[in-house]
C-alpha cells in the first residue's frame, strides 16, 4: 500500500487530497495543527478505518514538526504534499503593510514546508515514489506579476519556490524528487466563491501531474494542468 503525507489536511485542498487518495486505496497521514477540532477530517477518519491516520503538526513549530516525525518514524512515505498555507491580511500594498502578519505568512508558507521536508526526508527515502510536492501559487511567479499587491502572499510563495529548488538539489543524491505546483484558482476558503475550479477538479488534475513526474523533473514549477510555469 502506498502512503501519502498531507499537511493542512483539515480543510480545502489538503482535505480533498486526503479524500481522493483514500478512495484510491492509499494510506493517508493527514496532518494539521489541531485534528480534534477538524470536524470534516474527523468524519473522514471515522469512515476510513485504518486507511487514515490524523497527526497533530504545526508547520510553524520546529518542536511540533519534530514530534510528528518521531510519531511517524516507522512509516515510509511515498508522496509528501506540503499543502498548509495562509493568505495573510488583505490590502498588502506599499504603504499598507502589516509586517507582523507578513512574518506569519512567511513562517507558514515558506519556512513551514522546509521544516516538514527536512523532518520527513528519511521517510521519503524509504518510500517507493520519493516525491515531494509543495503547493505554490501563480502569484508566486515573478515573471507573471503584472498587477502587484498581495506582497506578503506573493513573496512567501516566491520564497517557497526557491526553497524547493534548493531542496531538489540537496535531495537529488537521495533520489527524492521535489516540485512546486500551482493548484489554480480554486473555490476554497482562500480562493473564494468566484474561483474557476472546484477542489475536486484541482486535486484530481494535480494528482495526474504527480503520476507523470519523473526524477528528471525535480526542481520544476508546474501548473495543475501539467504545463510548466514561469519562475
Amino acid at each position: 500500500m502506498s502512503t501519502v503525507l498531507v499537511t493542512g489536511a483539515n480543510r480545502g485542498l489538503g482535505l480533498e487530497f486526503a479524500r481522493q487518495y483514500l478512495a484510491e486505496g492509499w494510506r493517508v497521514l493527514a496532518a494539521c495543527r489541531n485534528p480534534s477540532a477538524a470536524q470534516e477530517l474527523g468524519q473522514l477518519a471515522n469512515t476510513a478505518a485504518a486507511g487514515l491516520l490524523t497527526v497533530a503538526l504545526d508547520v510553524t513549530s520546529a518542536d511540533s514538526v519534530a514530534h510528528a516525525a518521531r510519531q511517524l518514524r516507522e512509516e515510509p512515505v511515498d508522496v509528501l504534499i506540503n499543502c498548509a498555507g495562509v493568505m495573510g491580511a488583505e490590502h498588502q500594498t506599499l504603504g499598507h503593510l502589516d509586517y507582523e502578519d507578513w512574518a506569519r505568512v512567511l513562517a507558514v508558507n515558506s519556512l513551514g514546508p522546509l521544516r516538514v521536508i527536512e523532518a520527513f526526508a528519511g521517510q521519503l527515502e524509504r518510500g517507493a515514489r520519493k516525491l515531494i510536492a509543495s503547493l505554490t501559487s501563480g502569484m508566486g511567479s515573478i515573471e507573471d506579476n503584472n498587477s502587484g499587491g498581495w506582497i506578503a502572499y506573493r513573496s512567501s510563495k516566491a520564497a517557497l519556490n526557491m526553497v524547493v529548488k534548493c531542496a531538489a538539489i540537496s535531495l537529488a543524491p537521495r533520489h527524492i524528487t521535489c516540485i512546486v505546483i500551482n493548484p489554480g484558482w480554486v473555490r476554497t476558503d482562500m480562493g473564494g466563491p468566484h474561483a474557476t475550479l472546484t477542489a475536486d477538479q484541482s486535486v484530481a488534475a494535480m494528482r495526474r501531474v504527480f503520476d507523470s513526474i519523473r526524477r528528471a523533473d525535480t526542481g520544476r514549477f508546474f501548473n495543475y494542468d501539467g504545463r510548466t510555469r514561469p519562475w
